[in-house]
Formats: structure tokens, sequence, C-alpha cells
């Protein structure tokens, strides 16, 4: 069952977006080589308690941190650790923020430092991406034509799109329907309504698109060893278009 949101309860979500994506923008002034993905973790942790909001993937399923930290090959989920970030690495962060009892979710690639050419293409290509996808996500559109638009653009520039992983709706929770796949055909899937609200996430690979799990149950990485990168923003589908909830401008 897919659940309309309430202009006040976009409102609501909207407010713990604005707190995810200030938090964002603290991260990217303190990434850089040394630095540790716990450290990263502990930090997000403390911003958000000062912002009397709270972690919500924290105890999900018996996930024991505050972000995702997946860094160079890992495509998503990784656990922070304290091995310091080199330079050349590329680290995604994803976080899902609950300000009161709203729910948003963004995740966001940094490079570590001087980043190769491929890797700031891959970064380049994978935020790119989000945003032709945002563009479909329109009243009267299909999801399809969300995938669709993600899939043509970053096979175009030679990348690939991760199936494995997709967006999905958010609201009490943190997964809803619909499901949003980042590829697919234009004018199929699911109708899109107004007071839908939904993430997309790219997940791009300088390789080949499949995945592989570690042992630890959690953590998706590239088969083929070549970096990754996601960029993720929770969006709002309103009369007027989509509305990004968790933007960082």
């Amino acid at each position: 069952m897919i659940v309309l949101k309430s202009q006040r309860e976009i409102e609501a979500m909207k407010k713990a977006g604005e707190i995810l994506a200030d938090c964002h923008k603290e991260i990217a002034k303190i990434i850089k080589p040394g630095i540790t993905t716990w450290e990263i973790d502990q930090f997000v942790e403390k911003f958000l308690s000062e912002h009397d909001a709270t972690p919500e993937q924290k105890g999900y399923k018996g996930f024991e941190y505050a972000t995702c930290a997946s860094i160079n090959d890992e495509i998503c989920h990784g656990f922070p650790r304290k091995e310091p970030l080199n330079e050349g690495d590329i680290v995604t962060i994803d976080m899902v923020v609950r300000y009161n009892g709203a729910l948003a979710d963004s995740a966001w690639s940094y490079p570590v430092g001087e980043v190769s050419k491929e890797a700031e293409h891959l970064l380049k290509v994978t935020k790119e991406a989000l945003y032709k996808g945002i563009e479909q996500a329109a009243a009267g559109n299909r999801i399809g034509d969300i995938g669709h638009a993600i899939q043509q653009y970053v096979e175009g520039e030679g990348l690939s799109v991760v199936r494995d992983f997709i967006g999905h709706g958010i609201g009490a929770v943190m997964h809803e329907k619909p499901d949003v796949p980042h590829y697919g055909l234009p004018g199929k899937g699911l109708r899109i309504k107004e007071g839908m609200v939904f993430t997309i996430e790219p997940m791009v690979n300088i390789g080949m698109h499949y995945t592989k799990m570690d042992d630890n149950g959690w953590t998706a990485r590239t088969v083929d060893g070549t970096y990754s990168a996601q960029y993720e923003h929770t969006i709002a589908i309103t009369k007027d278009g989509p509305i990004i909830l968790t933007e960082q401008e």
C-alpha cells in the first residue's frame, strides 16, 4: 500500500531533511585524508543530538551505526571503521534522520583529497543522474520514467547502474512503497501521484553493475573491484512538481 502524505506531513519531513542536509554540509568540511569513517559517524551522532534529531538506521535490524559509510568499491551499507581514509578515496555517507516523528533520507559521495579523473567523472555523472531522475518525478509520469532517464544518461557516459538496490517510499517508517528502480522503460510502472514521498538514490559503478555481499551480511560491493558512487535525495510529489526535502543548496 502506498501512503500519500498530507501537506503537514511533508512539511514535517522537510524539517528533518533540513537537519540532514545541514549535517552533510558539515561533513563536506571535515572529509580529508587521515580522517576515519568512525570519526564521521561519531560527528553525525553528536550533530543530530544537538539538533534534537536521531539516526533512524541505528538499531535497524541490528545495524549499530548512525551512518552507512561505503568506501571505493563498496556500493552501500558499509560499516564505519577506524582505518583512515586515503588521498584518492571516495566515500559515500548515507543516513536517515528522525525529527519530531518525521523521517528524511539522503546519501552523498565525497572525494577524499585529490581523486583520479575516472573517480571525478563517476562522482559528476552519478550526481547529475540523480537530478535527471528527479526531473521525471512529476505527477502523471510513471516510475519507469525516472529509472529510464537515469539509466540512459549513466550508460551513455560509459558507466553502469546498480540493479540490486533501489529507491523507496518513506514516511512514518524508513522503507515504504513504492519501489523506485534506477533503470527501466519509459511509460512503464506505477503512476506517480501528488502526495507520494520517496527517495531517488542511483548507485553507479565504473565497471559492471553486478554486486556481491561481504560476510557481514550488510555491505555490498562491486564484483570487479571498481569504484561506486551514490547520491540520494528524499522528494515529495506536489501539483507544482517534485520538491527536494533534503536539498543542500
